[in-house]
């Protein structure tokens, strides 16, 4: 078996493969392949470990109909046609829960930036405004007793929950496709409707995957039923958020704030409006950068495809 690894992925699962006699090729370059020495690569191979950052698209599929798995270096797959892949019966698996910690962290750190005006506060010293002591200036908020609303109470959602739970007892609500019992036991939290999470949230924080019924539902019409006071948290997928109806939304103070590590389109432009305004703080999607997390992403993409090359059920098989 041959297998494509079209990013320099973590070197923990590049030798698992090895070790297991399959014949790895590994894009070493530090920009990724573009479409054509990516379709050219596949074509010669049997398996891809991929990565969210390339569309494989049906016309990338049809190319490569031939290939036997596609194992996604991330968690999400949106950038996959599933159903030509079901189709052409080329399985597909991810990465989950290598990163929830990580994503969490990263949602966390940027709900108390916002709150305290951190990153704005950060370039008055580098352009010298550090003046005198102004009792009344650059006011943020504490947290402590807060609502937070939880779009997507999974894996990511659940340990972000954690966070807001344990360090600043904040009241836990959240929106979900299903209930989840754990997180209501363990965290007191509570299932809302959409429409309440909108407008109860102090902290809105997204954590859920992009679909058709995800694309742009934060919109100029649910910033609307936001609090004035509301933080907008997203780490999960730019698509989710409308961009420019949430820089209207910040401008005409219909929402408090916003913290992002996905911006919509990726990667956002250095004159985005968003990067000098005062209650924004803006990631360039690290989510998932420690080394722990993306060790873990490269053992379990190796993984997925050791087990389908010695017959056994693949453990984080994408159902389509």
């Amino acid at each position: 078996m041959k297998v494509l690894v079209s990013l320099n992925f973590p070197s923990i699962g590049i030798a698992m493969l090895k070790k297991e006699g399959l014949e790895v090729t590994t894009w070493t370059n530090d920009l990724p392949m573009n479409r054509e020495q990516l379709i050219t690569a596949s074509q010669k191979h049997d398996i891809l470990l991929s990565s969210s950052i390339y569309k494989l698209d049906a016309d990338f599929l049809d190319q490569n109909k031939h290939l036997k798995l596609i194992s996604q270096f991330a968690a999400g797959y949106n950038n996959i046609d599933l159903k030509k892949a079901s189709e052409l019966g080329i399985p597909i698996a991810n990465t989950p829960n290598a990163m929830s910690h990580a994503t969490a962290d990263i949602a966390f750190g940027l709900m108390l930036a916002v709150a305290r005006k951190m990153f704005h506060m950060h370039k008055t010293i580098i352009s010298g405004d550090w003046g005198h002591f102004r009792p009344q200036a650059n006011l943020g908020m504490e947290l402590t007793g807060k609502t937070v609303g939880i779009f997507g109470m999974g894996r990511i959602g659940t340990e972000f929950a954690k966070r807001c739970f344990g360090a600043y007892d904040m009241k836990v609500i959240y929106h979900n496709r299903t209930r989840n019992p754990e997180a209501e036991k363990g965290l007191k939290a509570t299932y809302v409707t959409f429409d309440e999470l909108l407008r109860q949230s102090d902290v809105l924080s997204v954590n859920a995957g992009l679909s058709e019924e995800t694309k742009e539902l934060f919109n100029a019409e649910a910033f609307s039923k936001m609090k004035p006071s509301a933080i907008f948290i997203n780490t999960a997928r730019g698509g989710i958020h409308n961009e420019p109806d949430l820089i209207a939304a910040l401008r005409n103070k219909t929402i408090w704030g916003t913290g992002l590590d996905v911006t919509n389109p990726e990667p956002m432009k250095p004159d985005n409006p968003l990067l000098n305004m005062e209650n924004v703080a803006v990631l360039p999607h690290i989510g998932s950068a420690t080394i722990e997390a993306r060790n873990e992403m490269s053992r379990l993409a190796a993984l997925n495809i050791v087990q389908f090359t010695k017959g056994e059920p693949i453990e984080n098989l994408v159902r389509t």
